[in-house]
């Protein structure tokens, strides 16, 4: 029977969709956008008989993160932008120790401190690993409240079906705003898979999991990589998530995602009604991106615009799928700055007549 209709704010669907996905273990640190999200699990957790801990920093939380996996909990942490720069070196060790966990990053402005308003920024920092080594983090992008309870359910299961750490990236103005919300059932903790490789102590005889990255000799390390990029090729083979909303008659498609999606799909409502066809392509998962399912999109229009709620990131992953079957043009604007559907509907006119005065061209 289908869970009844909730009005909540982005960040405590998150959370309640991770209890309800089976997580039971959440530590974490505060910085805003994403505060009401560890606020709502320091009391939603006692009351299912998780554990929540608010760590003495980004870094410990983060191996706290690490230390439960290991013990083969589900776990979660979540931040904002230099909250998960921090994490990052230890989130290199869970993709390399072949651990899973969820990680949040609820976006604001940057580079450095930055502010605390609505950014797409980290595009880079999530999608290309973020630390050191060969490594990749499947990073899912939501559309909307409804999307970050049934994608926060969809990073539990990636990352205990792959044994890595998944990101779900969202932003703080979708972390703050309230929105009727259909629930996934809870998942019992018995249903959840069972996992014989955790480390669970001696018990009496020899321990049955060892977990290093200390990988020096004999070309372990070598082996390692190549396992793991075996890892990352199934991933990008089953775990491909996009949406299109085009027309036949189109003949230029925008390509956003997260909350510039939503924006775009106001403006294309607009221009739609003046007769200009535009469709929207949105990537869900941003590592592995789309590329196959853009590229023969593009095949059919004679443009793509791309808006971004950064300076442009994403749109490097555009050219490499599209490369040069269709014009490709550029608007965003940087520092937690949101343009209003009008201002996109204006890029997409500019784009559409090619001449420059809004955005920018980028030559492939």
């Amino acid at each position: 029977m289908p869970s009844e209709k909730m009005l909540m704010n982005g960040s405590h669907v998150i959370a309640e969709a991770a209890v309800r996905a089976g997580c039971r273990y959440y530590f974490g640190y505060p910085i805003t956008p994403q505060n009401e999200l560890p606020e709502y699990l320091s009391a939603r957790m006692p009351e299912v008989g998780g554990t929540f801990i608010q760590g003495e920093s980004e870094i410990a939380s983060i191996n706290m993160v690490l230390g439960a996996s290991v013990a083969g909990g589900r776990v979660m942490t979540s931040s904002s932008s230099p909250g998960v720069s921090l994490k990052q070196e230890s989130i290199s060790y869970m993709a390399g120790m072949e651990l899973p966990g969820v990680i949040i990053n609820m976006m604001r402005g940057g580079p450095g401190l930055g502010n605390i308003a609505p950014s797409a920024a980290d595009y880079f920092q999530a999608t290309r690993g973020g630390a050191h080594g060969d490594y990749r983090t499947p990073v899912l992008a939501p559309g909307g409240s409804q999307e970050l309870a049934d994608l926060t359910f969809v990073a539990f299961d990636i990352a205990d079906n792959y044994r890595t750490p998944v990101m779900l990236l969202g932003d703080g103005l979708m972390g703050q705003i309230m929105e009727p919300v259909i629930f996934p059932d809870f998942i019992e903790l018995d249903d959840l898979p069972k996992k014989d490789w955790i480390l669970d102590g001696c018990k009496g005889r020899d321990p049955r999991a060892l977990f290093s990255m200390l990988l020096g000799q004999d070309g372990q390390l070598y082996k390692h990589n190549l396992h793991l990029q075996e890892k990352y090729d199934q991933i990008t083979a089953n775990e491909l998530r996009w949406e299109t909303k085009t027309q036949d008659e189109d003949d230029m498609i925008i390509v956003a995602y997260g909350t510039a999606a939503r924006i775009a799909e106001s403006a294309i409502e607009e221009l739609r009604a003046e007769g200009l066809n535009v469709g929207l392509f949105r990537p869900i998962t941003l590592w592995p991106y789309p590329m196959a399912a853009l590229r023969e999109l593009a095949s059919k229009v004679s443009k793509m615009a791309v808006f971004e709620l950064c300076m442009g990131q994403m749109v490097e992953d555009v050219v490499l799928s599209v490369g040069d079957r269709a014009e490709i043009h550029f608007y965003g604007l940087p520092g937690g700055i949101i343009p209003t559907p009008a201002d996109v509907a204006d890029f997409l006119r500019s784009a559409s007549r090619g001449d420059g005065k809004v955005g920018r061209r980028i030559d492939v």
